[in-house]
């Protein structure tokens, strides 16, 4: 069952907050909706639920339409699973009756099995008579995931879910989701700000600004071959060259990168967007001049000084897999990778 979104557009006055939205979320899918907070993300997520009128467009869930402009089926019969970024647990309520609340349309003998069940799903089967205060932010995160489960939508939707959750707990809460939505099978619409975390759950990314979607992509597209230079950015860390086009190669102060088949740049000026990653220390190479290097776990994280040939230094970053250590002051030959490596036209024009 697919969800689609065709042309949704949604302005609070006169500020427009979605611009023309076409997607498609296929069964079993797991999208994420990524960009920076306030443009839209969450919007979208209450449209489809149902939470607020749609104001142009159509949002259809395996041919029916749920809604356009004067139509609207009702929140409680679009079959949606909703998990907000409170999680919105009622605290006089057990974790049992947290979740069966959602199941009052259920006959009353079948209800237990489907709270039973759901609580089994996430792993809370011992926490049934508990009050969502005796749980730690990542327990209560995975009863609301359990009662947006277990009435068996057809979507599931979740909005900043993760976003209170310390970052080391983070991480164990997120695999556990990824395993349960994979498990269900139904598709899955999750609202992120976190590039990260978009990286990690998502079979497919769609990164938004200023309300409209600028690349819709796998992961791996988004991070490797980046739309435009926000998209590059949003989705990692980038060092940023002053580049010049002659030749068919962008012209940098740390060497010459072929421009990619079917790019089209005029020469003259640009700019190269290029990974920490792909900054590497091989020889032959340019000349650069450690200013500081920091282990960071798997990876270390090296800042360099390069003349950038015009009487001036860029300062770039490297992220080096372990092994040897370098120091302040150090010489070191370095060059890119092209596969990390991206060129655009240069900012403003």
């Amino acid at each position: 069952m697919t969800l689609e979104l065709s042309g949704i557009r949604h302005a609070y006055g006169a500020r427009e907050v979605l611009r023309g939205i076409d997607l498609a979320v296929r069964e079993g899918e797991i999208l994420c909706l990524l960009g920076p907070s306030g443009d839209g993300k969450t919007t979208l997520l209450r449209l489809i639920a149902g939470l607020e009128p749609l104001q142009a467009g159509r949002i259809t869930l395996g041919g029916t339409i749920l809604a356009e402009p004067g139509r609207e089926v009702p929140p409680e019969a679009r079959h949606i699973g909703f998990v907000f970024q409170d999680f919105a647990l009622f605290p006089h309520l057990t974790v049992a009756e947290n979740i069966a609340f959602g199941l009052r349309h259920i006959p009353r003998g079948d209800r237990a099995w489907r709270v039973a069940e759901a609580l089994a799903r996430v792993g809370l089967e011992t926490h049934a008579v508990a009050h969502p205060h005796m749980l730690s932010g990542g327990q209560q995160q995975r009863v609301a995931l359990a009662r947006a489960l277990a009435p068996g939508p057809r979507v599931v939707l979740l909005d900043e879910a993760f976003a209170s959750l310390d970052a080391r707990l983070r991480e164990q809460v997120r695999d556990d989701t990824l395993h349960v939505l994979q498990a269900s099978g139904i598709p899955a619409l999750i609202v992120t700000h976190d590039a990260e975390e978009a990286m990690f759950m998502a079979d497919r990314i769609a990164l938004m600004r200023a309300g409209r979607v600028v690349q819709l992509g796998t992961p791996e597209e988004l991070y490797l071959a980046p739309a435009e230079p926000f998209v590059a950015g949003f989705l990692g860390e980038v060092n940023r060259l002053p580049a010049r086009i002659a030749a068919g190669q962008a012209l940098t102060a740390i060497g010459a990168l072929p421009l990619p088949p079917g790019t089209r740049l005029p020469d003259g000026p640009a700019e190269v967007l290029l990974r920490p990653e792909g900054l590497l220390l091989r020889e032959p190479g340019v000349a650069a001049e450690v200013e500081a290097c920091r282990l960071l776990g798997p990876t270390s994280l090296v800042h360099l000084a390069v003349a950038d040939g015009a009487g001036g230094v860029l300062h770039l970053h490297a992220r080096l897999p372990p092994g040897r250590m370098l120091h302040r002051g150090e010489r070191v030959e370095i060059a890119m990778d092209p596969a990390r490596a991206f060129v655009f036209p240069p900012e403003g024009s």
